[in-house]
């Protein structure tokens, strides 16, 4: 049950972390932020790495590059809208777009279990070249292993991906200011929700299809409008709540959000009033948030809906200096919802 904090309501506190790994540690949320900020982060401490964002922004001969990696063990392989070898393109290319760069080069690392059928690799190899071809990007060295039977759960798929960050063009999760307005590209949760569907064969009678795709058409159109554009973020795990509490965070701002603004898809709202999920923590993997000067908040939106996968972006928050490291919800019923970062595993192997 919730409880109040300071007039507000909040998901009860994290349990401590303990001793072991745990699955909530790779779910984006609280327990991911802790092992990043106590272990990882001091451990591999360098400039580079300081910003934490999507990607590390690289200066090489003149030459501003991004580049990022990440790793994928969606369960089911296959789900409506997609699988694991068009996911894993999609999420590096996206990457690299929240860092304001023009994806050039991929790399991609299959771990595979002993007697995963060959028509299966067949069909996660399709959807790679595919999703490469569709995003204007060269998967161009990888590498294979196989691991013994009941030890790999099927597939894994780890890609990296470099860019080429766009001149002019500074991004960050440091670079929010008051007066700034907050875009999200299309409606939230439809990625979570599709694969957890699949995956536990729950028949809705309603089209829930995955948002993967990528998103560089209508990036690439809110920066030629809005150059000045402070933030990019993709909310994947954790949903657009966490990405927004990571955001405040880092930019010691507030942010102020209305509910009735955020796009959810009926038929995703419906599944996560039944399951008991909340929508703005579910993952998305073809949407972004932008969050721009509030000035050029029409321009941005103009941008955005002129292409293809943006074409429902909404405006659905403000920047404020009021209460930093906060995100504020106002509901539909007008009364006001702390949002924090997702303190466990909402839903577990959606990416």
């Amino acid at each position: 049950m919730a409880r109040p904090i300071d007039g507000l309501l909040s998901c009860p506190a994290p349990l401590p972390h303990g001793d072991i790994v745990q699955l909530a540690h790779g779910g984006g949320g609280t327990l991911t932020a802790r092992l990043i900020e106590t272990l990882f982060a001091p451990a591999f401490d360098n400039p580079h790495l300081e910003p934490l964002g999507d990607g590390a922004v690289l200066t090489v001969g003149g030459e501003r590059l991004a580049f990022t990696t990440d790793s994928f063990v969606v369960k089911p392989v296959f789900f409506p809208g997609g699988d694991i070898g068009s996911l894993a393109v999609h999420g590096t290319v996206n990457d690299l777009a929240m860092c304001g760069a023009e994806p050039l080069f991929l790399s991609a690392g299959l771990v595979l279990e002993e007697g995963f059928p060959m028509s299966d690799l067949e069909r996660v190899v399709a959807g790679m070249a595919g999703a490469c071809r569709g995003a204007g990007v060269a998967l161009v060295t990888g590498d294979t292993k196989v691991v013994d039977r009941g030890k790999g759960d099927g597939i894994y798929v780890n890609t990296s991906g470099l860019g080429r960050v766009r001149n002019g063009v500074h991004v960050g999760p440091t670079r929010a200011v008051a007066g700034d307005a907050v875009l999200v590209s299309g409606p939230v949760g439809d990625h979570g929700i599709a694969v957890m569907a699949a995956r536990e064969g729950i028949d809705f009678e309603t089209s829930l299809v995955s948002d993967s795709a990528p998103v560089i058409a209508p990036v690439r159109a809110l920066l030629d409008a809005v150059p000045g554009t402070h933030v990019l973020r993709d909310p994947t795990r954790g949903g657009l709540a966490t990405a927004l509490a990571e955001i405040a965070v880092s930019s010691k701002v507030g942010i102020q959000l209305e509910e009735a603004k955020i796009p959810v898809r009926d038929e995703v709202g419906g599944a996560c009033e039944l399951l008991g999920f909340d929508p703005l923590y579910v993952a998305c993997e073809g949407r972004f948030l932008a969050v721009v000067p509030g000035e050029e908040a029409d321009a941005a939106l103009a941008a955005v809906r002129s292409q293809a996968g943006g074409e429902d972006v909404r405006l659905i928050g403000r920047v404020v200096a009021e209460e930093p490291g906060r995100v504020i919800l106002k509901t539909r019923i007008g009364s006001h919802r702390l949002l924090e970062r997702l303190s466990g595993e909402q839903l577990p192997r959606i990416c």
